[in-house]
């Protein structure tokens, strides 16, 4: 009855877990969202009512599938100061369905797709929805590992590679210059395309801002992704891609099939807020509040973690990653925390090779200072028992 691709889909383990998160003092460091006391309430209120009395009904009407005009004039501008020289921009309700409508336009079955080992669970469910075939690329602290990736590219050509090379989701990883230069450089030796995912690459909180893979290869080959859901809401759903025009033209017809355009007045919304020159203050309070919540963990677990494990420190972003001793199972320790009101997600959801039981994701961003220093207390109590 169902569609042959439906037969080996799974739910997302992370939405799985926040199933949890209901139970009356649960503690949770399993989701990916943003601090929801850091949306600009007040100033979407007044981009709100500007919009109503600037473009009343029409603000309400359908759009063009490409998306807003001016929003997307906005975008190019902004994309130029990021080095990101580009008039080939359309908007997609999230990240999320720009993976969707690539997935779409390149991959049929069995169709070979290259992803970081681990990679984002998002993308992956994305990509075998259209039942691809995925090799995950060994990656290291400092992203994927430019050799391995040749020697896969020697052997075999896939559709396409995706990276998120930006504090990446889920190790927090953020890729140095020479292994962006390294990867931009391989790619064009092998005219091999770069899905670039960006949704973190504004959260950054020390450090030089590293250039993108976009600017680097000249746009040459590279489609770039980004998004609102960080920066403004999440709930509005707006994000964009960028690059070549005729790649773009063709997920513009995929998206014509999909939900005819984004949502306008969401759409409007945003535009608006960009206009009112609150955008950038904005992103630098949620960067120094991230900061602040990213140091209070690292803190708590170097007190409170048994010193047999490992983590990094990333700059930006909202994940850290943590590696246990060789045979914990991240699974079977996720379900003594819940019991001691605690939740984070393990590692091997993220690995396409489903190696990584001994890893697992924690999201700094949502949890209050507090709320850090009691769930490593009690992901301690847990982890000093084994």
């Amino acid at each position: 009855m169902y569609a042959e691709r439906i037969a080996n889909l799974k739910s997302s383990a992370i939405r799985d877990i926040l199933k949890h998160m209901s139970k009356p003092g649960m503690i949770a460091f399993a989701g990916g969202s943003p601090a929801v006391e850091l949306f600009p309430v007040a100033e979407i209120t007044t981009a709100f009512e500007r919009v109503m009395t600037k473009y009343g009904a029409a603000s309400l009407q359908y759009s063009i599938t490409e998306g807003l005009v001016p929003l997307r004039e906005k975008l190019v501008q902004r994309l130029q100061t990021k080095g990101i020289g580009t008039d080939n921009v359309i908007i997609t309700q999230g990240s999320q369905q720009a993976l969707d409508l690539i997935a779409k336009l390149f991959i049929d079955k069995d169709s070979l797709v290259f992803t970081e080992n681990p990679s984002y669970l998002g993308a992956l469910q994305a990509f075998q929805m259209f039942q691809a075939r995925i090799t995950a690329i060994p990656s290291d602290e400092q992203g994927i590992i430019v050799d391995e990736l040749r020697k896969q590219l020697k052997a075999q050509r896939p559709k396409f590679l995706y990276v998120m090379p930006n504090f990446q989701n889920p190790t927090g990883i953020s890729y140095p210059l020479e292994r962006r230069k390294a990867l931009v450089a391989a790619a064009q030796e092998h005219d091999l395309l770069i899905i670039e995912d960006d949704p973190y690459g504004e959260l950054i909180f020390e450090g030089e801002r590293m250039p993108s893979l976009f600017s680097l290869a000249g746009g040459k080959n590279v489609l770039y992704l980004s998004t609102f859901s960080k920066t403004v809401a999440p709930g509005f759903r707006i994000a964009y891609a960028a690059g070549d025009a005729e790649v773009l033209k063709k997920l513009i017809i995929l998206k014509q099939g999909t939900d005819l355009q984004t949502n306008t007045f969401g759409q409007y919304l945003v535009n608006e807020y960009l206009e009112s020159g609150h955008y950038q203050s904005r992103i630098d309070v949620i960067a120094d509040t991230y900061r602040t919540r990213r140091d209070a963990m690292l803190s708590a677990m170097e007190r409170q973690f048994p010193k047999t494990l490992s983590w990094n420190r990333p700059r930006g972003g909202m994940f850290l990653w943590v590696r246990l001793p060789e045979g914990w199972d991240a699974k079977e320790i996720l379900l003594r925390c819940v019991e001691n009101n605690v939740a984070f997600v393990p590692g091997q959801e993220f690995f396409p090779d489903r190696s990584g039981r001994n890893t697992l994701r924690m999201n700094f961003s949502s949890p209050s200072p507090e709320n850090i220093e009691e769930g490593v207390r009690r992901m301690g109590e847990v982890l000093r028992k084994i």
